[in-house]
């Protein structure tokens, strides 16, 4: 049994010559049956005359250059013109007139330089041909002829038009990319901030505060294998975030609230004093809302880490019906006024993330000089 899908596929990695040259082909036989003879398209009402030899060469010229009407469109309009000028002089009337109509949609949308060139020529190349008919004694009145040209100027007019549709189109689709390039270049640099930020940020507070305990070997060691467990950990997280990248990858695995108590622990291996508290219970699917709510945790921390090292830490998460919430709230730093300030890269991408969501969020001092980050989350359908 023949695969369909195969004879497509094959069909259309042929050549454009090769797949446009079957309906020149088809009309060129077409307009060789004499039940088909005086069908073809006519101006000047001129009486029809019998087949020769110089009907032949006309048919040839009206139908053969219909292979390249995408290739080369000025090409195939010049003979196929040539073809029909003769066709009406010796009114042979055959079947394979009716492509001129045809090429001049086809130049229309393909025909991509001296466009008001080729509209002009045509046009003056018109007058000339119904003097001639004329002459020669067709019978047809003058608003015949300009009907007919009319007629032409509607089939090019049609080409144009699909012409700029298809333009339009091709623009909206390279938005549409540009657009959805921009908005991935945007998640991928979220994710490795909030992936490297935070475990980076605990290995660098680990191996400072390592500096302090060469005189306290069992600390010292404590601390050394803290940095190198969360150097593991940040390496099995980008790998996994890798992963994620890759178009062929299906095992999505995304952290989610069950996974705060180790990215709780890790943090006070840090040195960060984190008290940590869940209310409620926790619906079997809240789709997105678990991952977003732990990327709240886990940025909230690291600023923690970097800005109110050693600052009781408050993380709380309350699991509702429709919705989790979380807050995060650091104590006032001593050193606050020394560390340099974020880019507020993370926390506008929480922003962004809730917003998403359709949740609420927000991030500010408290009076008594301590930070708080809060976040509702609404956790309705699974993702």
């Amino acid at each position: 049994m023949i695969d369909s899908r195969r004879v497509t596929d094959l069909w259309r990695r042929c050549d454009v010559v090769v797949r446009d040259l079957p309906f020149g082909l088809l009309l060129a036989v077409a307009s060789l049956l004499p039940a088909l003879h005086g069908k073809g398209t006519q101006v000047g009402d001129l009486p029809i005359r019998p087949f020769d030899a110089l009907a032949l060469v006309v048919i040839a010229l009206e139908c053969l250059p219909l292979a390249v009407r995408r290739r080369w469109p000025a090409v195939c309009l010049a003979l196929v013109s040539l073809g029909f000028v003769l066709d009406q002089i010796r009114a042979y009337h055959v079947l394979a007139s009716n492509a001129m109509p045809v090429v001049l949609i086809s130049t229309g949308i393909h025909l991509e330089r001296h466009r008001r060139v080729a509209v002009v020529l045509l046009s003056a190349a018109y007058v000339p041909l119904a003097f001639a008919l004329a002459r020669i004694g067709a019978t047809e009145k003058a608003e015949g002829y300009v009907v007919f040209y009319l007629a032409l100027a509607l089939a090019w007019g049609i080409g144009a038009w699909q012409r700029s549709a298809r333009a339009a189109e091709e623009e909206r689709r390279r938005h549409v990319a540009e657009t959805t390039r921009a908005a991935e270049r945007t998640r991928i640099a979220r994710e490795l901030h909030d992936v490297v930020t935070h475990h980076v940020t605990a290995m660098v507070v680990q191996a400072e505060a390592a500096r302090y305990l060469t005189a306290a070997p069992d600390r010292l060691d404590a601390a050394l294998s803290a940095v190198t467990d969360t150097g593991r950990r940040a390496i099995s997280d980008l790998r996994h975030l890798l992963d994620l990248l890759n178009p062929d990858h299906t095992d999505v695995r995304m952290p989610s609230v069950g996974e705060l108590n180790t990215l709780v622990e890790q943090t006070r291996r840090a040195g960060q004093p984190v008290q940590f508290t869940e209310d409620g219970r926790r619906a079997e699917s809240t789709g997105s809302a678990e991952y977003v709510a732990y990327r709240v945790v886990q940025e909230s921390l690291t600023n923690a880490l970097k800005y109110a090292q050693g600052s009781p830490t408050a993380v709380r998460v309350r699991y509702g019906e429709k919705e989790i919430v979380v807050e995060v709230s650091t104590g006032a730093s001593a050193s606050r006024a020394e560390s340099p300030g974020g880019s507020g890269r993370g926390l506008a991408g929480l922003r962004e993330r809730v917003d998403a969501l359709g949740g609420e969020f927000s991030a500010g001092r408290r009076a008594d000089g301590g930070f708080v980050v809060r976040a509702r989350i609404p956790a309705g359908s699974p993702s």
